[in-house]
């Protein structure tokens, strides 16, 4: 389908009826016990809809997964959600049972703010793994956020700074295009720059068509004015992420904090998309754009890239044998090294094509 959407400033804000905001409240310093956090880079962000949206999400498929991670995976479920608050600077994982309240604790916090049911607010974590939430600054820094939150394009630059631990710049992206003769926008923000190699699903739960790793966290956030139903927004999200994020790696790590949620609130007034068809076809493919987008981001940025590498696989006998080969060779720390000297040695790809799963 030829692409009809242009870009537009504001990421998250862009499409109509979203809020954010980004502040500091001292998380990142308290989440790795190393010095001070001098710079008061941001650390806790809220994205919020004005109203009830339908909303989707897929995550990690590690088997340690974090807190948050499971609060999402319960509440997504429920197809409405309408806040989103995320920190940096503490997973919130192997936290054992007082994680789990404290990731608890967060919503609750934000839903207390905005005398919203508590189902409504997803959360977010990245950043050291094991280390308790330092609940104390969380609260302080939610009701800090809350008073500050705005929809011009700084508001969303200050959420996407906000949600960063080793990245070295901001991930954003906005795109519009028309529906129906309506004009709908998709926004969107990431974090991800070191142990990437994402392998999300819908329930947490394998096979997802990705590889076993340890830990690494790659965090997404999209906001949209479409209509559309829970069911089909899940579809379109599950699509576009089979073909962007579940795609890249940096370092063959995955993360027990994987996360991607979409918010999609509806004022843009479309015709409700409701099943796949056209108009289906046409938000699905500005949502993959926009995926595609920022998990290119994610690996321009990531620890220590001089290259960034596509492999194409020709010829395999199916998507298994395809994307085993890929990952292969897109892993092999030989193959890494003579892409990072200019130096094609390809015997080395054909080496790690050998030890692939894949047919050859």
């Amino acid at each position: 389908m030829k692409n009809s959407f242009k870009s537009i400033p504001g990421s998250i804000v862009a499409p109509q009826g979203f809020l954010a905001s980004g502040v500091f409240c001292d998380i990142k310093r308290l989440g790795t016990g190393k010095g001070s956090n001098k710079g008061k880079k941001r650390d806790l962000a809220l994205i919020v809809s004005e109203m009830p949206a339908t909303c989707a999400g897929l995550f990690t498929t590690n088997q340690i997964c974090a807190a948050p991670v499971k609060v999402c995976v319960a509440r997504v479920k429920k197809g409405t959600a309408q806040i989103i608050v995320v920190n940096s600077g503490n997973a919130n994982a192997c936290t054992g049972r007082q994680g789990m309240k404290d990731a608890l604790e967060m919503t609750a916090a934000v839903a207390r703010e905005f005398y919203l049911p508590v189902e409504r607010v997803l959360v977010g974590s990245t950043g050291r793994i094991g280390v308790p939430m330092p609940m104390a600054n969380v609260k302080m820094g939610i009701r800090h956020a809350v008073g500050l939150l705005g929809n011009e394009p700084a508001h969303a630059d200050e959420a996407a700074e906000a949600i960063m631990t080793s990245d070295t710049k901001p991930k954003q992206i906005a795109v519009e295009f028309k529906l129906n003769g309506k004009t709908v926008r998709i926004g969107g923000i990431c974090k991800g720059a070191g142990m990437i190699q994402p392998g999300m699903s819908a329930t947490g739960a394998r096979p997802a068509a990705i590889p076993s790793g340890l830990h690494a966290t790659m965090l997404c956030f999209i906001t949209t004015d479409v209509a559309i139903i829970p069911k089909v927004l899940q579809a379109a999200l599950q699509e576009s992420v089979a073909h962007s994020f579940n795609r890249i790696t940096v370092d063959g790590d995955m993360s027990t904090n994987d996360t991607v949620l979409v918010l999609a609130n509806g004022l843009a007034g479309n015709q409700k998309i409701q099943a796949r068809g056209s108009g289906f076809r046409v938000f699905q493919s500005a949502l993959s754009h926009v995926c595609l987008e920022l998990a290119k981001m994610i690996v321009r940025d990531g620890e220590g890239v001089t290259r960034f590498v596509t492999v194409r696989v020709n010829g395999a006998r199916n998507f298994a044998d395809a994307d085993a080969a890929a990952r292969a060779v897109a892993n092999s720390a030989l193959v890494k090294t003579s892409w990072h000297g200019g130096d094609p040695n390809w015997g080395r790809i054909i080496d790690a094509l050998g030890y692939s799963p894949a047919k050859i």
